[in-house]
């Protein structure tokens, strides 16, 4: 596979030559990038004096912070094919040359030209029910769905309390879209609040007698177990692919999103263990673990669990959080994407306690104000951040 580097510098060559309006496919013609056929296919564009013209309107018609943008998006570099159709596709339109024209003074330019979409607003409570048949209803605000073993308002969703399975469990999945969030009480009263990307997998009904168990299938999801003392003694355990969760009777945090390195168990209150392949770790009141998905290494550590759990009480609060770390949970939350025009900020760190039922401009302004960036721009759900 050809280096993209390479590709990059030929670009430019190509460019320069432009320049000086001259048609250099020498240049291509002793590239070892491409086969014959390839180099035809570029030389012919390169020559055609229509192109040329097109060409050169283009530079002039070109946002070069927009198609930065897009680009940062939505490049992936998997094939050989697509490597040097890009390089080509890209030196024909004037995209990837104006990205060369500019490439010293992009990150020092101003953000005015990109459209402003004001008001993202905040998360809300909605989400996907599965059902055992594999139907999917979907629950939010103002819509009510009832059936044998449960109801739901449209912001919540309870199972039939007491309800217990005599032979073998049935499950639900609840999944929790990105600007959503949502509480579900289970059939034995665990009240579970779920995060935004969240999803969830549950008995309707326990199996009376066996251990109480459910999967953390993603996400982040606060949990308030029903204690074993009203269950026979049947133990409760949240399951995820990294690790398992032990209780008898307890609240507890935990966070495993799938873009995340890590692991993350919050104890509140109670007494849980954290194991994985046969090796437990108990966890104290204000503790959290913190598993390392690729060594398999759990720390535990003492925390102040208010900055852990906060997100279930309406709050983010950021406590020496990079910037980068800050985006994901806003990214979740308000159904947006970050760009960084400038790498330098993303490892900045912001210390605050902010509201997350506000707009998505009145948290980014919060953040400018104590200087962790410059400038932010919000074009439909991409935000631009300098």
């Amino acid at each position: 596979m050809p280096n993209f580097k390479q590709i990059i510098n030929l670009s430019k060559s190509l460019a320069a030559s432009f320049l000086d309006k001259k048609k250099n496919t020498e240049i291509v013609e002793q590239s070892q990038l491409f086969n014959d056929e390839d180099k035809n296919y570029i030389i012919k564009n390169i020559n055609d004096d229509s192109s040329i013209e097109k060409r050169q309107n283009l530079v002039k018609q070109i946002d070069k912070e927009a198609d930065w943008i897009n680009v940062v998006k939505r490049i992936e570099l998997s094939n050989y094919k697509f490597y040097w159709r890009l390089s080509a596709a890209a030196i024909i339109s004037g995209v990837l040359l104006t990205g060369y024209f500019f490439k010293d003074t992009f990150f020092g330019t101003s953000l005015e030209k990109m459209p402003i979409v004001l008001n993202v607003k905040p998360g809300k409570e909605k989400a996907i029910l599965t059902l055992e048949d594999g139907s999917n209803i979907t629950l939010e605000k103002g819509k009510n769905y009832v059936s044998n073993n449960l109801n739901s308002n449209g912001e919540k969703l309870v199972y039939n309390s007491g309800a217990n399975s005599k032979s073998k469990n049935v499950f639900n999945y609840l999944t929790i879209p990105r600007g959503g969030q949502y509480f579900v009480k289970l059939s034995d009263g665990t009240k579970v609040w779920l995060n935004s990307g969240s999803k969830i997998k549950y008995p309707v009904a326990f199996v009376e007698g066996e251990i109480r168990e459910v999967e953390l299938v993603y996400g982040e999801a606060y949990f308030d177990v029903s204690p074993s003392t009203d269950h026979k003694g049947s133990k409760f355990k949240v399951l995820n692919q990294n690790q398992q969760v032990e209780v008898l009777g307890t609240e507890f945090n935990i966070k495993a999103y799938r873009d995340d390195d890590n692991v993350y168990t919050t104890l509140v209150e109670g007494k849980v263990t954290v194991g994985l392949e046969g090796k437990k770790q108990y966890l104290k009141p204000s503790q959290r673990s913190v598993l390392d998905i690729d060594n398999q290494m759990i720390t535990i550590s003492t925390v102040d669990v208010y900055n852990e759990i906060s997100w279930k009480q309406g709050i983010f609060s950021f406590e020496d959080l990079t910037l980068r770390d800050i985006t994901k949970v806003l990214s979740r939350w308000y159904d947006v994407d970050f760009v960084f025009l400038n790498k330098s900020i993303e490892n900045k760190k912001f210390v605050g306690v902010l509201d997350k039922n506000q707009n998505l401009e009145d948290i980014l302004s919060t953040i400018k104000n104590f200087g962790i960036i410059r400038e932010y721009r919000i074009n439909e759900r991409t935000i631009v951040l300098k």
